[in-house]
């Protein structure tokens, strides 16, 4: 049985490119946390980079197959018009233009961002699925920055703590 790929999917993979790298346990909490918290996630972290010309692409896409039905419908109805109204329509719709391909690339920053923590965390907690468990590991991350556990022992002090957790 294959499985359906989405359209944003899709996009992502067209748009994004991926590092071969692997992601450190740190970098994955560091993400984790950052995601949770809706903050801004360091694409290096992570490893993924856009391809700004290829999203540039798929918008412009995605914009001429909703704009072009909805200017050929509305041609007719706004052709009588004061050619002014017309002017200040064009300046509107252009202004959504460029203010959508912020929110485009929003949008697609935050799934490659989850699908890669996703990615990375079935491979560092394979027991412990992230719909469950992400929350409960950013509490553990955050707690081992104020305790000030170091680096190699930070994936120990979090697999305890997590069962630790799990067991009460």
């Amino acid at each position: 049985m294959k499985k359906q790929i989405s359209i944003k999917e899709k996009i992502i993979d067209y748009v994004y490119t991926i590092s071969n790298q692997p992601v450190i346990f740190r970098d994955l909490l560091s993400a984790n946390s950052h995601y949770n918290e809706g903050m801004y996630v360091d694409a290096g972290k992570l490893g993924f980079r856009m391809r700004i010309w290829k999203a540039y692409l798929a918008y412009a896409g995605i914009c001429a197959i909703v704009l072009i039905p909805l200017f050929l419908l509305l041609h007719k109805a706004l052709e009588h018009l004061n050619f002014h109204i017309s002017i200040i329509g064009s300046i509107i719709a252009t202004a959504a233009i460029f203010i959508g391909f912020t929110f485009f690339k929003s949008w697609l920053r935050d799934g490659i961002t989850l699908k890669l923590i996703k990615k990375v965390w079935a491979i560092h907690f394979p027991y412990f699925s992230y719909e469950k468990y992400s929350k409960k590991v950013e509490d553990i991350y955050n707690e081992s920055l104020k305790k000030e556990i170091h680096k190699k022992d930070l994936q120990q002090y979090v697999l305890e703590q997590l069962v630790a957790t799990e067991d009460k």
